[in-house]
C-alpha cells in the first residue's frame, strides 16, 4: 500500500520516529496500521499535486464536529469555508 501526503515532516516522522518523541503515542498507532500492510510506504507529494485531498482536510477541520472518511468519498463537498 502506497500513502501519498503533502506534509514532508510526516514523511520524517513515520520514517525515523524515534526522533519525534513528543508524538511517540500517535506514531505507536501509525506502526500497528503499518503492520498491517503487507507492503507499506509513505511518500511525499507537492501540494499541487494533492489539491483535492488539501481542499476536503481543510473543510473538514472548520467543521464543528470530527469528520471521518475511510474507505468512503463524500456524497457532497462540505461546506466552504467563509
Amino acid at each position: 500500500m502506497n500513502f501519498q501526503t503533502d506534509c514532508a515532516d510526516l514523511v520524517k516522522m513515520v520514517s525515523k520516529s524515534e526522533e519525534w518523541p513528543a508524538f511517540e503515542f500517535l506514531l505507536e498507532e501509525v506502526d500497528k496500521c503499518r503492520r498491517s500492510f503487507e507492503t507499506f510506504s509513505l511518500t511525499h507529494i507537492p501540494r499541487t499535486k494533492n489539491t483535492k485531498a488539501d481542499k476536503q482536510a481543510r473543510r473538514a477541520r472548520d467543521q464543528p464536529y470530527d469528520v471521518y472518511y475511510v474507505n468512503f468519498v463524500p456524497p457532497i463537498s462540505l461546506p466552504e469555508s467563509v
